[in-house]
């Protein structure tokens, strides 16, 4: 019998490109509840997003089941419709130009060969309560970079 995991994400951006922050929320057999956030100095929303979701994968033994629940569309769209035809096409879109944000898409993709990933929608600030948890993890790490930058 498979394992089975569920994984909230979010990521936070201030200015977009700008600071930004990710985090997880991973549940599942043999782990009770891991939560992790982190952020970087210049970045997009849509990388933060796209980086929860990796930084929570890591955590998910090979050929485990994970339900990535995320109120990004973009991750949703790309995981579950798009990425399979980027990579028939050389990471390119229909229209022939590069696909964005490449290197995480690649690391999703390494993911989604390791694990049985299946990734769904919610909507964001709408009382789901770990997609809040993790928007206020998100913002938290940027507020702590912020304030570790000012200490230096």
């Amino acid at each position: 019998m498979l394992s089975s995991f569920q994984l909230f994400t979010d990521g936070a951006c201030s200015g977009n490109p700008g600071p930004g922050g990710w985090a997880f929320i991973l549940r599942g057999e043999g782990i009770q509840e891991l939560a992790e956030s982190g952020a970087d100095a210049l970045t997009t929303n849509n990388k933060m997003e796209m980086l929860a979701v990796i930084r929570g994968l890591a955590h998910v033994p090979d050929g485990a089941s994970v339900l990535v629940t995320t109120d990004s569309e973009y991750c949703v769209k790309g995981l579950n419709e798009w990425i399979d035809g980027w990579k028939r096409r050389g990471w390119r879109k229909a229209d022939k130009s590069p696909v964005a944000n490449v290197d995480l898409w690649k690391a999703l993709d390494a993911e989604r060969q390791r694990v049985r990933l299946r990734a769904t929608w919610i909507r964001g600030h709408n009382s789901h309560p770990e997609n809040e948890r993790c928007d206020r993890m998100a913002v938290a790490a940027i507020d702590a970079m912020r304030r570790g930058a000012r200490a230096s």
